[in-house]
């Protein structure tokens, strides 16, 4: 098998004596492939239970019927991947690249008389992912028409744009999914966790959701007040701000966005906020990239998917906040000093999962029973953190 990658890289790479992998019907079971580039590869119909692909590249490979149950696919780059009528029963695809690709069923199409396609009878039928894990996985524009999910993990997956018509996820976990612009049609979610799921502009009227818990599903429609209800508007409570802070509170006000829905506001990269009240608001994807957030009010805000790269929130109350996804690579998280006084960020009970960390300074954070799961943690500074009763493990841990 290690020739058979060999050969098919320099036949990418359009070296002599390239080769492209064609490995249909190949049994591979239990086979170690980590890391290996099968980009476009051939992969029909292989057997590939229990095989471990993680970190793989199979961007556009054909893996039409293939039978990949329990295979570890964690990390896996699989962009366009033909994966029609696959078995993906209890596979592992934490984190996995899954934009664009093919999950519909296994029919097959050939030319009949006067060119019109007929289908091909075949036994594959719909693609099954039963109890497989596609935590956090990318799942944008997928096609996923009838495919079968029951009982699958899509806790934090980025369902945008994919087409779920017919989908059977009964029971499935969807706790964080993103489906904005999902086609939904005739879908089953029925016992399904939806909690703080993101379904944006996609419609459920045709969605089976016998037995959900709705009440944190976000839809477009504003959670609670919207940021363009504020008076004054949100421009003019940031001058105020400005004005507040400049002057120690001699004139203007702090500006109060509890509990505010900001989905689709104005940027607020590089805004100067300090004491910025924002409990319970929702940023999910806005842009505060260097923001100063410095002893802002952040309780059980969502900032998921928000962008704040170089934000300063010293001294912050983010307890219980949802920064699932953000980047906050280069943020200031340690400790804000006041004279000999020291106040340490509160990230209790906080959701970090896959939030980008790299060189982010947390020193002397409260981390009690933070969620960093997966989160990437390249050159963090967590010295003298609080972790108790954190969680802080890889996908591959």
């Amino acid at each position: 098998m290690a020739e058979v990658v060999k050969t098919h890289q320099n036949f990418l790479l359009g070296r002599p004596g390239g080769l492209r992998a064609q490995l249909v019907h190949h049994d591979l079971s239990g086979m170690l492939l980590t890391g290996s580039n099968l980009k476009d590869a051939d992969l029909t119909g292989a057997n590939l239970t229990e095989a471990d692909l993680s970190d793989c590249v199979l961007d556009g490979a054909l893996l039409f019927g293939a039978n990949l149950s329990e295979a570890n696919l964690e990390g896996a780059r699989m962009v366009g991947a033909d994966l029609r009528g696959a078995t993906l029963r209890g596979a592992r695809l934490r984190n996995a690249n899954l934009h664009k690709a093919d999950f519909r069923d296994g029919s097959i199409t050939k030319r009949g008389k006067g060119g019109n396609l007929t289908a091909i009878t075949m036994k594959l039928g719909a693609t099954h992912m039963e109890k497989a894990d596609l935590a956090g996985a990318d799942l944008r524009e997928a096609d996923m028409t009838a495919v079968v999910a029951t009982h699958t993990d899509f806790t934090d997956a980025d369902l945008q744009g994919a087409i779920l018509t017919k989908a059977n996820l009964r029971g499935a976990t969807l706790a964080g999914a993103r489906l904005d612009g999902a086609r939904l049609d005739h879908a089953d979610f029925t016992g399904a966790n939806l909690a703080f799921a993101v379904f944006g502009s996609a419609s459920i009227e045709t969605v089976a959701l016998d037995g959900c818990d709705l009440s944190t599903v976000l839809t477009d429609k504003p959670r609670g007040r919207s940021y363009r209800e504020l008076d004054p508007p949100l421009k003019d409570g940031i001058v105020g701000h400005l004005r507040w802070v400049s002057t120690n509170g001699a004139e203007g006000a702090v500006l109060t966005l509890d509990n505010i829905d900001l989905r689709g506001g104005p940027s607020l990269r590089e805004v100067e906020l300090p004491g910025l009240s924002a409990e319970g608001a929702i940023f999910i994807g806005l842009d505060l990239t260097r923001a100063s957030l410095v002893g802002a009010r952040l309780k059980g805000a969502d900032l998921r998917n928000c962008t704040l790269k170089g934000a300063d929130l010293r001294g912050a109350n983010l307890e219980k906040a949802r920064l699932n996804g953000a980047d906050l690579r280069d943020a200031k998280l340690g400790p804000l000093m006041s004279g000999d006084r020291s106040f340490s960020t509160n990230l209790r009970d906080a959701l970090l999962r896959r939030t980008d960390l790299r060189g982010a300074d947390l020193r002397n954070a409260q981390l009690t029973a933070a969620d960093l799961t997966d989160a990437v943690l390249f050159k963090t500074n967590l010295d003298d953190c609080d972790l108790t009763g954190a969680k802080i493990a890889s996908s591959k841990a």
